[in-house]
């Protein structure tokens, strides 16, 4: 498969944004399309990975879906990449939530917008988070996600659903030392989210080792991502349930796009099984988790889907 890494420059406009959520300033890339017309536009909220930023994967489906005439916008969570927050590398998912719904928020106050057509992509985790903001707000009028999971069902489960109940027992434990470290005056702790080399990726198999790839090496590798998470995430991811929920977004519609080989594909299945119509669920063959992120013989077929679905649905 080939990477995309070029983008057609003249074809849209990128603006640096930034907005409050739950009193902490986000930072966003705010996608127009090049030929804008008087009316306002329908638009689409892009967040990203769980250790991603959003100029990664987040930041090429906002361009690609800009490309296509919508108006996106790609952010980094609060406590990561460009936006503020402490301590950092905090994964907590009521804040991921809340920075989706003040997302929506802003995206309403721009004249360029048509409010009453606001979309969702989330993407890996943030397929998770945009299921659950969409579940209570209603002015999300369609939902998507792409190699979407539950962050909780991965901690807890692991990505291929197989992990050992024991291995988020431990984590709980090695959290609760660190807050007994932090009551006693000492700096909150943190874990690597990578393995340390390639040969200890490849032995942890296919999911571990193509995330080492696009978040480690050159082929997708931001300065900014996210390598390591407060061990108070753990605490907070540990008892997330995304779709617990899902049921609610009914009426209004749902897309779920995963990899015929992903790891994660089965909470993707999980997601759809319990959602109610309208709903679809989209299938990249040949493709895993990882490559939805940014090959293009998976990334284009997605992007065609989303394009008709937000066209048809908004």
């Amino acid at each position: 498969m080939n990477t995309i890494n070029t983008f057609s420059s003249n074809s849209i406009a990128t603006r640096k944004v930034s907005f409050t959520s739950d009193g902490i300033k986000i930072a966003g890339n705010l996608y127009l399309p090049a030929m804008m017309d008087a009316a306002p536009r329908p638009a689409i909220v892009v967040s990203h990975p769980g250790t991603g930023v959003k100029e990664q994967t987040a930041g090429l489906y906002a361009r690609l879906l800009a490309e296509r005439g919508f108006i996106t916008l790609a952010f980094d969570a609060a406590y990561q990449g460009e936006s503020e927050g402490f301590p950092r590398g905090l994964e907590n998912p009521s804040q991921r939530v809340e920075d989706i719904k003040s997302a929506v928020s802003f995206l309403s106050t721009l004249p360029e917008v048509d409010a009453g057509k606001t979309g969702m992509l989330g993407i890996c985790a943030s397929g998770g988070y945009g299921i659950m903001a969409a579940a209570t707000d209603h002015r999300i009028k369609a939902v998507a996600t792409v190699s979407g999971v539950d962050v909780g069902r991965m901690f807890r489960n692991g990505a291929d659903g197989r992990q050992s109940p024991d291995v988020i027992q431990q984590m709980l434990d090695l959290a609760a030392r660190d807050r007994r470290a932090v009551a006693a005056g000492k700096e909150e702790g943190s874990f690597p989210l990578f393995p340390e080399t390639e040969e200890q990726a490849k032995a942890q198999g296919r999911y571990a080792y193509e995330g080492w790839k696009y978040y480690c090496t050159s082929q997708g590798q931001h300065p900014r991502s996210a390598k390591t998470f407060t061990w108070s995430s753990v605490e907070h991811i540990a008892g997330f349930d995304a779709f617990r929920f899902v049921d609610m977004i009914a009426p209004r519609p749902l897309l779920i796009i995963a990899g015929s080989e992903a790891d994660t594909l089965w909470m993707a299945q999980e997601a759809f099984s319990l959602a109610k119509e309208p709903k679809a669920l989209f299938i990249v063959e040949g493709a895993s988790h990882t490559d939805l992120y940014h090959q293009q013989e998976a990334v284009i077929p997605a992007v065609d889907e989303l394009e008709h679905f937000f066209n048809t649905k908004l």
